[in-house]
């Protein structure tokens, strides 16, 4: 940790804005003008446009991660939890991975704690739901979904297998409808290889309250994207929630009843509950409040933005929409992450702040391979895409959109060899307990029975 005395710029989360906010902030900078410090739980930023391509094997989880410490080589990251902050004092508890918490002063701070899945207390989602936030998640997944083929390939027990072979997933927004997608087309290759399994075999279902799927692409492509996944055998059901899971039996309120192994939850996003602990003003659903500069209201020396704030939208407004605020979205967490470290930067200088404004440019989804759907706005005009033209606009958007050139090649290069070599379907599901098979290996053998059962010699 850093002794100067020199101000320190303190970011509290290393997501999109986070990292982004802090390489604006460095490029800005003048030499040894401030300290920039970074305290996140992990030591990488997860793009998570790309963890269903992760989730199917299209991309490694490797390349959906960037490594803090090598993007920001001349910041402090500190790999921890910001626990508390005292806005008297200008001092943050944090509390690192080993160790006593202990106090971490600053001059400027910068909210991106990003978001968290929305839950609901479902009866039995905490113990059988199964996330996609982060990269684990992820690849546990495609880890999950390719032992549950193993396990019915080899048992000859129908009701066993007809629950690994059900796959639920709650949501149908872009993570829902982008994960399903994917994975229904690695489970289909999959099946390939497996004398006992076929697609027939599988059941997939798509569960969402709303009355449409995809609606950050509009009606018409949300449309298509639900018509495209009931012809590849996916059942979607709208206007309908989960009741219970409890033991892998899913309870919708339509009266539909299954079983079922895998039960992924995509169901949206809240601001991180953490917030709530550091004295900064919220709005309604627990978002940090924020002027248009970015600056948490009432203060002159906090920023934030992304998932966890709530910055208006000033084209909105502009327009007659008194209410209208900045989705929660890859597109303007990085534009806002550029403007606030300029803001950052010019506030520390005593310049004025800038304003964040931006139109929305579109949206693009993914719906497997060679699949896909997209709008793109251009003036007024909405154009729509969908099919293998939609998909190659998505991969080619958040392609360049991945942090980091070293990112970039490794993603296209990933792709590049698809093009080519068969999809990997092997699973890896023994690392989630790496230790398990040394563990049985190393622990002392039992006695035998009759070595147990005779009397120990009494002492003389």
């Amino acid at each position: 940790m850093s002794t100067t005395e020199r101000p320190r710029i303190l970011v509290v989360g290393g997501g999109y804005v986070g990292l982004y906010a802090a390489r604006r902030i460095l490029k800005k900078m003048r030499y040894g003008e401030a300290t920039v410090t970074v305290v996140d739980p992990r030591s990488y930023m997860t793009y998570q446009p790309f963890l269903p391509e992760a989730a199917a094997g299209s991309i490694s989880p490797r390349h959906v991660v960037v490594p803090l410490r090598r993007v920001l080589p001349k910041a402090e990251v500190l790999t921890g939890r910001v626990t508390t902050i005292d806005q008297d004092r200008k001092v943050a508890t944090v509390a690192p991975l080993v160790g006593e918490a202990y106090e971490l002063p600053f001059d400027y701070l910068v909210i991106a704690m990003g978001a968290v899945s929305r839950t609901f207390p479902i009866p039995g989602l905490a113990e059988n739901g199964i996330g996609m936030k982060g990269v684990e998640e992820a690849i546990g997944l495609r880890n999950h979904v390719l032992e549950q083929l193993d396990k019915a390939d080899s048992t000859t027990d129908e009701e066993v297998r007809r629950k690994a072979l059900t796959f639920v997933f709650i949501g149908g927004g872009f993570a829902g409808a982008e994960t399903v997608g994917e994975v229904e087309d690695m489970a289909r290759d999959a099946a390939k290889y497996y004398n006992n399994v076929k697609r027939e075999d599988m059941r997939f279902l798509v569960v969402d309250v709303a009355d449409k799927i995809l609606p950050e692409v509009g009606p018409k492509l949300g449309a298509y994207g639900k018509a495209h996944l009931e012809g590849r055998g996916v059942e979607v059901y709208l206007k309908t929630g989960m009741d219970s899971c409890v033991d892998g039996h899913v309870v919708l309120n339509n009266g539909l009843e299954v079983d079922s192994d895998t039960i992924v939850w995509t169901a949206g996003v809240k601001p991180n509950p953490a917030l709530s602990r550091f004295g900064l003003p919220l709005g309604p659903r627990g978002h940090v409040d924020t002027a248009a500069t970015l600056q948490v209201q009432g203060t002159d020396y906090i920023w934030a933005a992304g998932d966890n704030a709530q910055v208006p939208d000033m084209v909105g407004r502009k327009a007659g929409n008194e209410n209208a605020w900045c989705p929660p979205n890859a597109q303007h967490a990085l534009r806002q992450a550029k403007v606030l470290g300029d803001n950052v930067v010019s506030g520390m200088r005593g310049f004025p702040q800038k304003e964040y404004s931006h139109a929305n440019k579109g949206a693009v989804a993914g719906l497997g391979l060679h699949k896909g759907v997209a709008m793109i706005v251009v003036g007024k005009a909405k154009i729509k895409f969908k099919g293998r033209l939609a998909w190659y606009m998505h991969r080619a958007y958040h392609g360049m959109a991945m942090p980091t050139f070293n990112r970039k090649i490794r993603v296209f290069a990933d792709w590049t060899l698809a093009m080519f070599l068969k999809r990997e379907v092997v699973s890896l599901s023994a690392m989630q307990n790496p230790r398990e098979e040394f563990y049985e290996a190393a622990k002392p053998a039992p006695k035998p029975a009759a070595e147990a059962d005779k009397p120990k010699a009494k002492a003389s």
